[in-house]
């Protein structure tokens, strides 16, 4: 097969799919707010919805954070984003097999998310970032029905981004795009301890 008949056949099959894709493109007219989850037990799912954070930020929207789980530990981005005026609410007491304290969880999980359904309330705020919002479900620190509730009735346009392992399949079947990280090799798993910069 000589050189220019392969590029003809290319030429064709990437038609085709061009072909394909404007179409979908073109049937693509709603426009709402987004309620998107990443879940799954690999590495990535904060990350990820840090980027969505970063990207909306660099689009000129506005943005909050509320972080469950996490400590008072640094944090790189809460460090660069609070400087663009990403607003965050922080649960602040670490893992719940640190603490091992669990009233006092759910007490701090209460508070962090009086902060959410502030930020879930507010027009002005675009993208809102639940991360590792499906443990507080799953641990049954939240009610479904609130946090579903607080979801369901937040500004039209305002995009929601939730993170976390095991993800509640009422808000799975609520989501409109749904994302599983799967792990297939983890550094901390062959003893390498979490990096500055790179986990955290």
């Amino acid at each position: 097969m000589t050189d220019s008949i392969k590029q003809q056949r290319h030429q064709a099959r990437q038609q085709r799919l061009k072909t394909q894709v404007d179409a979908a493109v073109a049937a693509a007219t709603t426009e709402k707010g987004l309620l998107l989850v990443i879940t799954g037990n690999g590495k990535g799912k904060s990350t990820s919805g840090f980027g969505t954070v970063a990207r909306a930020v660099g689009h000129g929207l506005s943005a909050a954070v509320v972080q469950f789980i996490k400590g008072s530990w640094d944090c790189g981005e809460r460090n660069l984003l609070s400087q663009h005026g990403v607003q965050f609410a922080v649960m602040a007491t670490g893992f719940t097999w640190d603490t091992q304290d669990k009233a006092a969880d759910m007490a701090a999980a209460e508070h962090v998310w009086q902060q959410a359904e502030q930020f879930l309330s507010d027009a002005a705020i675009d993208l809102v970032l639940l991360d590792e919002l499906t443990y507080m479900v799953s641990y049954h620190y939240l009610e479904l029905e609130r946090v579903e509730r607080a979801l369901i009735n937040r500004p039209a346009g305002q995009h929601v981004v939730i993170t976390g392992r095991a993800c509640h399949r009422r808000l799975i079947e609520l989501a409109d795009t749904v994302s599983e990280v799967q792990n297939l090799k983890h550094a901390f798993d062959n003893g390498i301890k979490a990096q500055r910069g790179i986990d955290w």
